[in-house]
């Protein structure tokens, strides 16, 4: 019996024991708490708000303090697709992406009771009232009219729950199928535009380059013709300047001439047969001239009388019998010519 009570004992003492180390351990995973980096852990004792711990590790009073975790990091809450009516009465499907971040832990938990609910209800009635406004042009074309436009509406509301919106990016847009295909033949259209428009620009632009082509063309051709016309009138009137200056000089020679061989007479005795012979140089070449008529004056008679002295002297002077070469003075012949009249 000894024996029998002291085995029990020794296995009440184990199982004691054994209890108690649980109870332990499990008090200690109660009073231990870890917080991981890019959260917050909020503490409530005896369901009251008491503190907000920092990632790290955390000691409680186990069954009376509770902490809850909160994701202080920003996250994407993708809802989906809602249909929208815009301002013309059209009908779209449309899907966003909301960025939001919790900044107050304390209005997260306890301001609203499900704060990415929340958000997500609040953002399906922020499309419906932004489309409301829009028309269908507008809603296809301005995004970011429609992400500005829901971030303000939604904005406040949210910030009340310790939530901000960092920014919200519209995913999709589905028009019906009629719209869709007015769309594609609205496109059509306006690509056939823009084809004729950039054709008849095409023309009007290659018919300028070829106007502007020929004006430059005749511009240059009046230039060069000008050109042409300054120089031919420069050459002309240096040709007729060395002309002049050539003609100018030869005056000067001659009449530098005339006046030495004026000189040289003034300075010279010059005798009446020389002279005689002169005259009769003259006469002759004015009577070889062509298409002339010579008149002789009366006082042409001393000339000729002068010509018939100095033939004879000629002739004496080269017949026998000329010994000293004396000229015998002859008076005027008896006829002399009549004065032409």
């Amino acid at each position: 019996m000894l024996a029998n009570a002291s085995a029990t004992a020794a296995v009440l003492g184990v199982v004691v024991g054994a209890v108690l180390v649980v109870a332990i351990f499990y008090l200690l995973v109660r009073s231990l708490k870890i917080v991981q980096q890019g959260s917050v852990g909020v503490v409530k004792r005896l369901g009251e708000f008491k503190t907000v711990r920092q990632p790290g590790l955390h000691l409680m009073i186990p069954f009376v303090d509770r902490m809850v975790k909160v994701d202080m990091r920003e996250f994407p809450m993708t809802g989906d697709q809602q249909a929208v009516i815009t301002k013309d009465n059209v009908s779209l499907w449309v899907s966003a992406t909301i960025f939001c971040q919790v900044i107050d832990v304390k209005a997260a938990l306890f301001e609203i009771a499900d704060y990415s609910l929340a958000v997500d209800q609040l953002s399906r009635t922020a499309l419906r009232a932004v489309f409301g406004e829009l028309t269908l042009d507008q809603s296809l074309s301005e995004r970011e009219t429609i992400n500005t436009r829901m971030q303000d509406h939604m904005a406040d509301a949210a910030m009340k729950w310790g939530v901000r919106l960092n920014r919200i990016e519209i995913l999709d847009i589905t028009p019906p199928n009629n719209v869709l295909q007015a769309m594609s033949e609205q496109k059509e259209a306006e690509q056939h535009k823009r084809a004729a428009i950039l054709k008849s620009e095409g023309e009007q632009q290659a018919a300028i380059n070829s106007a502007g082509g020929r004006k430059q063309a005749a511009v240059l051709e009046a230039e060069g013709a000008k050109a042409a016309a300054i120089l031919a009138a420069e050459a002309q009137m240096k040709s007729l300047e060395l002309r002049a200056e050539g003609e100018k000089k030869a005056r000067l020679l001659r009449g530098e001439g005339e006046a030495a061989a004026l000189s040289a007479i003034d300075q010279a005795t010059i005798r009446p047969n020389t002279l005689a012979v002169l005259q009769l140089r003259a006469l002759q070449d004015i009577a070889s001239a062509p298409n002339s008529k010579v008149v002789v004056p009366y006082e042409a008679a001393g000339l000729v009388g002068g010509a018939e002295v100095l033939v004879d002297v000629l002739k004496g002077a080269g017949g026998p019998g000329s010994g000293n070469g004396n000229v015998p003075a002859s008076g005027p012949p008896s006829a002399s010519p009549t004065p032409s009249g």
